[in-house]
């Protein structure tokens, strides 16, 4: 994991700038441990202090990103092992699976008090979910397996100590083109999607993310800003840009935008890394190599890098199976299968000797030291995240 050192440094830095909670935080456990300056806890993170190792109450109502975890017959196409039923057989109990295209959407439905048990927020959203008192506190003496994390991933800025979320996956958002529409000769910019006389040859077949947060980074690293920008000047400059691009774009899409790549429907997207790798590995058959035709991308200017994670709404009905889950996940095989499965790197350092040796050395996934130097992780920016979605609602409109 030494090339994500540069990466997580960065990281370090973003935290803190963009500040951080300075009140202490005690980790959840029992009442004879917490100081006695604070109430012992209630409800949801009661139940959830009260779990006993592998003890599952309930079963299980995942809310995860499309096509993020592998079941049923995707994950025999992909010649990997059904995690959902694989964790159904070993633990007694139903996994219901609800899928979401962004965390907006995801964030949208736990404040409305939905009840999932397993959310899978990404860094930012894990900060903004604290905050608002919508994520309780795991278990730690439950979740063993979080021993299996490379160090760097156990006190990033978004949930230092991951008190409230375990990390999931990580990768980078960039360009998926096809070849022979854009020079790629030099590098791919982001120019062949916001500068007018680069992106003039594929106009009408562009797509950018439904997003607010990656699309408007986008904007911000093609101008030369942080993706963490807080200048309303710079922002609203982002904003104008997305909104003279808008005329060659044919889609703003976070669900099914490598389909309209690999259909012909557009040439050019912007996209998260496995997202694409795993579409060209589904467009490809016996007689067709979908990589001979298609590839991905970090753009020269600078791309968004980011970790997803396993958390735990309030709203949670199960919190015991929630936690069995987690470990579940966590585990160094499962946690294998899944970077296996959906071409995202892996957080869990354990997992490595069961990754596919040609996902450890494909550079997509696992970027060498000197891309990792131009990406920038997202970073929570509090109430500014509401100037982000109205720069970008007026954007799209």
């Amino acid at each position: 994991m030494k090339r994500l050192m540069i990466l997580i440094a960065a990281v370090a830095l973003i935290g803190a700038a963009c500040g951080s909670d300075s009140d202490p935080t005690t980790t959840a456990g029992s009442g004879t441990d917490a100081p006695t300056t604070e109430a012992p806890p209630e409800g949801a993170q009661a139940m959830a202090d009260a779990c006993a190792l592998g003890e599952t109450d309930g079963d299980l109502n995942l809310y995860n990103w499309t096509e993020y975890i592998p079941t049923g017959s995707v994950a025999e196409d992909a010649e990997v092992t059904d995690l959902v039923k694989k964790f159904e057989d070993e633990f007694g109990v139903d996994v219901v699976l609800t899928e979401y295209d962004s965390n907006e959407v995801m964030l949208a439905q736990i404040d409305a008090g939905v009840g999932y048990d397993v959310i899978v927020p990404s860094d930012y959203m894990v900060s903004i979910m604290k905050d608002a008192g919508l994520l309780i506190e795991l278990n730690q003496d439950v979740i063993p397996n979080m021993a299996n994390l490379g160090a760097e991933f156990t006190d990033l800025p978004y949930d230092p100590g991951n008190l409230y979320s375990a990390p999931y996956q990580w990768g980078t958002t960039g360009i998926g083109y096809k070849y022979g529409e854009i020079d790629d000769s030099e590098g791919v910019s982001w120019g062949v999607i916001f500068d007018p006389d680069m992106a003039a040859a594929n106009a009408g077949y562009i797509s950018l993310l439904d997003d607010e947060r990656e699309t408007m980074g986008a904007a911000l690293i093609y101008l030369g800003y942080s993706l963490n920008s807080t200048s309303e000047a710079e922002v609203d400059e982002a904003a104008a840009l997305i909104k003279e691009t808008k005329d060659l774009i044919a889609a703003f899409n976070s669900a099914d935008y490598t389909d309209l790549l690999t259909a012909g429907e557009t040439m050019v997207g912007q996209g998260w890394n496995g997202d694409f790798l795993f579409a060209y590995d589904e467009a490809s058959t016996d007689d067709y190599d979908a990589y001979e035709d298609f590839g991905y991308a970090i753009p020269i200017e600078g791309a968004a890098a980011w970790v997803d994670t396993m958390a735990i709404p309030s709203t949670v009905e199960h919190p015991c199976t929630a936690q069995a889950f987690i470990n579940f996940m966590l585990d160094a095989v499962n946690g294998a299968e899944l970077t296996n499965y959906n071409y995202y790197a892996s957080p869990n350092e354990a997992a490595e000797e069961f990754i596919w040796e040609e996902i450890l050395e494909w550079d997509a996934i696992y970027p060498p030291d000197d891309v990792v130097e131009r990406l920038e992780f997202f970073a929570d920016l509090g109430d500014f995240n509401n100037y982000y979605a109205d720069a970008y609602s007026a954007a799209k409109s």
